[in-house]
Order: C-alpha cells, then sequence, then structure tokens
C-alpha cells in the first residue's frame, strides 16, 4: 500500500482525467521505494516475523540484540534454543528506552534468568510490528507525493531540463529530485 492515494496526488497535480492512473500508480510506486530505500526505513508498519542469529549480538553487551530495521512493538519473542521458548514481555525492555518507536534493540533483563540462546539451526525470532511507524508521518507523505509528481512528469521531461547555453551550443541538464525531498529526507535516514 503506498504513502499516498491517487485521488490525492491527481489533485497535487491539477488532473481530473483518469486516463494516466497507470503512469500515476507507478510514480506512486517509484517514489515510496525511493523513500525507502534513501532513508533505509519503512514509513507503513508491517506483521511480520524477522530472525536473528548470534551476530546480531551487541559486542560489548551480551544482553543486547541489535535490530536490523525499526520495530514498533513485539507480539512474539522467541529465543534460538531447540525448545523455541518464549520469552515473556517482563524480561526484556525495547530500546531506546526513555523513546517512543521505532525501537532499535532488545534487551534481556539481568534480574531474569533468561539470557539469548542461539542452539545449531536455530535463530532467535520476533514477530511483531515492523516499521518507522503505523502511519506515514505527514511530511513523508508531502515528500512522497513531490516526488510521485516529479516522476510523473518525467514523461514530459524537456519541459522540466534545465538548458545551459555554451559557447559550442546548448547543454540540456535535468533538474534532479527536488530539493525539498531531499531535505525531508534526510531527517529520517537511518545509518546502518
Amino acid at each position: 500500500m503506498s504513502y499516498i492515494d491517487i485521488e490525492d496526488l491527481r489533485l497535487y497535480l491539477d488532473i481530473t482525467a483518469t486516463t494516466d492512473n497507470g503512469l500515476l500508480e507507478s510514480a506512486m510506486e517509484d517514489a515510496q521505494s525511493y523513500i525507502e530505500s534513501q532513508t533505509n526505513r519503512r514509513f507503513r508498519a508491517v506483521t511480520d516475523t524477522r530472525y536473528y542469529g548470534n551476530d546480531a549480538l551487541d559486542p560489548h553487551d551480551s544482553t543486547i540484540l541489535h535490530l536490523d530495521t525499526d520495530l514498533i512493538s513485539i507480539t512474539t519473542l522467541t529465543n534460538g534454543d531447540a525448545s523455541s521458548t518464549v520469552i515473556a514481555a517482563a524480561s526484556y525492555v525495547l530500546l531506546p528506552r526513555n523513546g517512543a518507536p521505532p525501537y532499535h534493540q532488545i534487551q534481556l533483563l539481568t534480574n531474569v534468568s533468561d539470557y539469548w540462546q542461539f542452539d545449531t539451526d536455530y535463530w532467535v525470532s520476533v514477530l511483531g510490528v515492523w516499521g518507522y511507524s503505523t502511519v506515514p508521518p505527514p511530511d513523508i507523505v508531502r515528500a512522497c507525493t513531490a516526488l510521485a509528481a516529479y516522476f510523473y512528469r518525467q514523461k514530459d521531461a524537456q519541459m522540466f531540463d534545465t538548458t545551459a547555453v555554451l559557447e559550442s551550443g546548448a547543454l540540456v541538464v535535468p533538474q534532479g529530485i527536488p530539493a525539498t525531498v531531499d531535505r525531508i529526507l534526510e531527517r529520517y535516514k537511518r545509518y546502518i
């Protein structure tokens, strides 16, 4: 599901006809894909199970398991032992501790007997809600709308190119991704 809907994009572009719906949907998908690849984040939550091996353990604190993507909440945390033991919610905390989602680590509490186990061919599994947020933040929606509009307009790219006149002739240079989009995305980048 896209961060924006086609009606909002049509309104933004001042298009009333539905003849370009295929192009608009393609532009919306490309915009969302670009945003996710530039930020290393997904801005709409999905419920999924992710698996982690002992390489996800913090090298300085073996109670901490590093997550490779944003986590909103955990439904079931299962240890990597041969019995697939479920770890009770009272036995761990999500980090950053004082922050709101998204979370990036799970820490086992030291006052409980649980510890991370990775028996042969077993992984810790985390069933939960993954993503930066359950719905995209308003500025991500704006960035997606502007970027989808930019991608859609590329069908008429010669109108949006910058022309530089040199002594040897004219040079046409595409303008590129709108600067406002890049400024918004910069705030959300997750470095891994």
